[in-house]
């Protein structure tokens, strides 16, 4: 049976049609929902569902051929190469994508329920477009000299700014450095506190990549449980006291959604100065709180200099730009300073004065607001159509946490639902390994489409049946 293919077309891009097909019919590959030897639609039926002209597809199709992905079987139509190739690169798919399971989020396609990734389809594109076209003139036309790593001056100021005003954040320009994402900022700071050998509070659940960052790094994560009110501080303390460094998402807890309490937050504090440990705050969905006002930066409370705060713009942005920042203390400054010049890289010098125009000119804030309300009535629509199957489930951040039985296998269903174009994140994953993992699904509600949530949650639902 020929499968109908999820290929979303945006006339007002630059792209021509013919390319956002191509690069669509790649997708699908990629994914899996094309398998090799599979039979695509006709050209007829293709531009009938996308509401194209034949020879549209037709172009696609040729290019997909020249590049050795599909074959033209005659009467048996058009197929999926039997070992697809990547355009240009002469290299079997199968080789550039093996990547570990744990890292295969970070390459997945656009999906429903997908977690990590804003919405694409309510973004500002020609907007944005404008002021990074404008940028790359503005940097191809100067000299050419080497940008510096610690980031540009324009978007240092715009964030020490936007941190004063929305997180009651108050730092200097000079405090803020521009990283490549979360991610390379993590392994910036991690080398920055000389904490290898020790070990660290990591909240349990917590994001598995952050976990394995530690344990890269030679700090050995120590799990701390999380309620409604954020990490449990009062555990930490009595169960790992002597530990050098916290990893912590105050803000919105990944990826159960809680806001660490004051008290807590200065509990902590307090604790990590009498044992002079250091205190990483990811900033994870601090801007999208999407019921009230975002709480401020756990930084905006630190008297003593003992926390390293790690923001990006991956979701509220896009997680192309690789854009993220550190702020640290001022006794860190200088020492920070050397560790970048001398091993850092910050995303171009165009993207960065792009996003401080963004900033400048207020479109980033009315950008998140926008987005908030939009997140916010997806994620009802989710919550409400899923307690109506009869599940319950509750809204952390950006997600919508499905429980499910203990022992059930949220892994498995995971797995088999990307097969059926869903992304749901398995619950037990975010677990510490010796932990007692709890079983659900997380469903990212920035990627929900909302004409096709109801279709999408009863395509979950039978396969949750199936497997309970």
């Amino acid at each position: 049976m020929t499968p109908l293919l999820d290929i979303r077309l945006d006339r007002a891009a630059s792209t021509t049609l013919a390319e956002q097909i191509r690069l669509g019919v790649l997708a699908a590959i990629e994914s899996g929902a094309l398998a090799p030897g599979a039979r695509l639609p006709s050209w007829l039926t293709l531009a009938a569902q996308l509401g194209v002209a034949r020879g549209t597809v037709k172009s696609a199709y040729e290019r997909l051929a020249d590049e050795q992905v599909v074959v033209s079987a005659g009467s048996g139509g058009t197929r999926v190469a039997k070992q697809a190739v990547r355009a240009g690169s002469g290299i079997p798919s199968e080789t550039l994508e093996a990547t570990p399971s744990q890292y295969a989020h970070l390459l997945a396609p656009p999906t429903m329920f997908q977690m990590g990734v804003p919405s694409s389809d309510r973004f500002p594109v020609g907007l944005l477009g404008r002021l990074r076209a404008h940028a790359v003139r503005a940097e191809t036309a100067a000299r050419a000299v080497y940008p510096d790593p610690r980031g540009e001056l324009a978007l240092k100021r715009e964030i020490a700014a936007h941190l004063a005003l929305a997180r009651g954040f108050d730092c200097r320009p000079s405090q803020v450095f521009i990283m490549a994402g979360f991610t390379g900022a993590l392994g910036h700071v991690l080398r920055l506190l000389e904490v290898e050998g020790g070990t660290a509070w990591m909240e349990d659940p917590g994001f598995f990549q952050s976990r394995r960052a530690l344990e890269l790094a030679r700090v050995t994560p120590v799990p701390v449980p999380v309620d409604d009110d954020g990490m449990d501080i009062a555990h930490g303390i009595a169960h790992a006291p002597d530990a050098d460094v916290v990893l912590v998402t105050p803000g919105q807890q990944a990826p159960l959604g809680g806001t660490l309490s004051l008290q807590r937050r200065m509990d902590l504090i307090g604790w990590a100065a009498r044992r002079g440990a250091w205190i990483v705050e990811d900033d994870y969905l601090g801007e999208l709180q999407l019921k009230r006002r975002a709480a401020p930066a756990l930084a905006s409370l630190d008297g003593f200099g003992r926390v390293v705060h790690i923001g990006s713009f991956s979701k509220t942005v896009s997680p192309s730009l690789r854009l993220g920042f550190v702020v640290v203390p001022p006794a860190l400054v200088e020492r920070f300073n050397e560790l970048v010049l001398c091993l850092g890289s910050s995303p171009g010098p165009a993207v960065q004065h792009a996003i401080a125009d963004f900033m400048r000119e207020g479109h980033y804030m009315r950008h998140l607001r926008r987005m908030k309300r939009i997140y916010a009535e997806r994620g009802e629509l989710v919550r409400a159509t899923l307690e109506g199957l009869g599940y319950e489930v509750r809204i952390g951040g950006l997600g919508v946490l499905l429980r499910l039985p203990d022992g059930a296998p949220d892994v498995a269903m995971a797995q088999e639902a990307r097969g059926l174009g869903l992304g749901p994140e398995p619950l037990s994953r975010w677990f510490d390994p010796q932990s007692q993992a709890d079983r659900g699904l997380l469903l990212g509600v920035a990627t929900a489409d909302e004409t096709r949530i109801p279709d999408a949650c009863r395509t979950l639902h039978d396969l949750i049946a199936k497997h309970l």
